[in-house]
């Protein structure tokens, strides 16, 4: 089990340094939003440029991993929406936020970091593939739904091309575009501008990680903890589970196996904690008080249930 703590116990000690540092007020709030958009506007996509740029396309569109963790994510999304409908009772604005906390990971500032330490190499296209998923099938779904559960109907559909648009704005995505179109043209950047991209992208494990933690001050759980125990539930076990399930199933039908380390990833990325942005995403709809709290409380219980996960993986032959 040291060996796994040796893997979980950087990731989770810079996040607790985040938290500390800002708790004491060497940094504010204001601090992590600033160095949260240094992240997501210039270290995360140079690092998915990086990493889709050096490898070939048939390397970096692996048809079998996107299938198994769009079709696991989204079963997960389904039932999570389920739950919150028909067992929590909630509207279907909440249950569609319920779904979001349920099935979108935190692949950018945790999943990356923690893939990196556990499977090297391989996590920067891990990275890629799971954005193209995340960014391009599960937000906008999410989105619309809310939209349509908030009494739109007929505004569903505007919501889903909407957010598909805004989404291919941001940069991440350009970066992830941009880097798969150097890919197929075969380019080589010259020395300068790859070592200038590799130096950003190398900036993003240890900062993102930083951020979440500094974000996570002042959460509270207070009056939420049933709702809040739901999501959680729903996506550091619900999650996983649905992906590992649709893996399996994809294999008993004859689907050729993924590659071990993929094989081991695409379950790892699934169950990580819910996106950072998700209290944002939330906002619009009055939902950001209890997306926040989930968020906390999925990010503390993750290093016990990621630790266990390793643990298993080590255990079983097959994997990793």
């Amino acid at each position: 089990m040291l060996d796994i703590l040796a893997i979980t116990g950087p990731i989770y000690i810079t996040i607790a340094l985040g938290f500390a540092t800002t708790r004491l007020g060497l940094f504010s709030k204001s601090d992590m939003r600033v160095l949260g958009k240094f992240v997501v506007n210039l270290a995360l996509p140079a690092l998915l440029f990086n990493a889709l740029a050096q490898r070939s396309l048939g390397e970096i569109l692996n048809g079998r991993y996107l299938l198994v963790y769009a079709a696991g994510s989204l079963l997960a999304l389904g039932l999570g929406w389920l739950w919150a409908r028909r067992g929590a009772g909630q509207d279907g604005t909440t249950s569609a936020y319920y779904a979001m906390g349920t099935a979108c990971s935190n692949s950018g500032f945790v999943g990356y970091p923690i893939a990196l330490l556990t499977l090297g190499p391989v996590a920067g296209v891990m990275l890629g593939l799971n954005m193209m998923v995340e960014n391009l099938l599960l937000i906008p779904l999410l989105l619309a739904l809310a939209e349509r559960g908030d009494g739109h109907g007929g505004a569903w559909h505007r919501a889903l091309r909407q957010s598909l648009v805004n989404l291919l704005r941001t940069p991440m995505v350009l970066g992830l575009l941009a880097g798969l179109l150097v890919s197929l043209m075969g380019w080589q950047l010259p020395s300068p501008v790859a070592r200038t991209v590799t130096l950003f992208s190398q900036a993003s494990g240890a900062l993102s990680l930083f951020v979440i933690g500094g974000a996570l001050v002042g959460l509270q759980i207070q009056g939420l903890r049933r709702q809040v125990a739901q999501i959680v539930v729903g996506k550091l076990l619900l999650h996983p589970l649905a992906v590992l399930a649709v893996l399996l199933l994809c294999e008993a039908a004859g689907l050729l196996p993924l590659e071990p380390q993929l094989r081991m990833g695409v379950v790892l990325t699934a169950a990580m904690p819910m996106l950072g942005i998700y209290p944002i995403l939330a906002q619009k709809h009055g939902q950001e008080g209890l997306a926040a709290a989930a968020l906390l409380g999925a990010t503390v219980a993750s290093f016990m249930s990621i630790s266990v996960l390793l643990w298993v993986f080590q255990q079983a032959p097959g994997w990793g």
